[in-house]
């Protein structure tokens, strides 16, 4: 029996729009399994400076409605830990164009852990348009 690839993506999804919907299908092509990791309301505080509109429970509902998402998580309460990844156990990691602090905080980790998980990060989708940043009413 052949080994199923399972891809990992990290994201916080409060509200999940077409851009994060290419990201998910970007990242399934990198495996068999899609395993979105949906950060705490601590991860959107340190990489986004701000507390989410929707609680985690909500956001990880909205993003197990999605087409291509096979299994969604919570992360780390403890940001830069990545426990997470010891339990998913991914053959990739996914990033999305806007996601460069986290890569590297990610590829620190993995390096202090001898760890090779493939890191790729994948091509924006309309980003002037589909940012969540972009999106939310101020």
């Amino acid at each position: 029996m052949k080994k199923r690839k399972k891809v990992v993506v990290f994201g916080i999804f409060d509200g999940v729009h077409d851009g994060h919907r290419d990201l998910f299908r970007q990242a399934k092509e990198y495996g068999d399994e899609l395993v979105v990791i949906v950060g705490r309301d601590s991860a959107s505080l340190k990489w986004k400076s701000k507390k989410p509109v929707h609680s985690e429970e909500e956001r990880l509902s909205f993003v197990l409605q999605e087409q291509y998402v096979d299994r969604a998580v919570l992360g780390d309460e403890e940001q830069s830990t990545y426990g997470v990844l010891s339990r998913v156990h991914p053959d990739y990691i996914c990033f999305g164009y806007d996601q460069g602090m986290l890569k590297k905080d990610l590829e620190c980790w993995l390096e202090q852990e001898k760890s090779i998980i493939p890191c790729v990060v994948l091509k924006p989708y309309k980003e002037t348009l589909f940012h969540t940043s972009l999106m939310v009413k101020k």
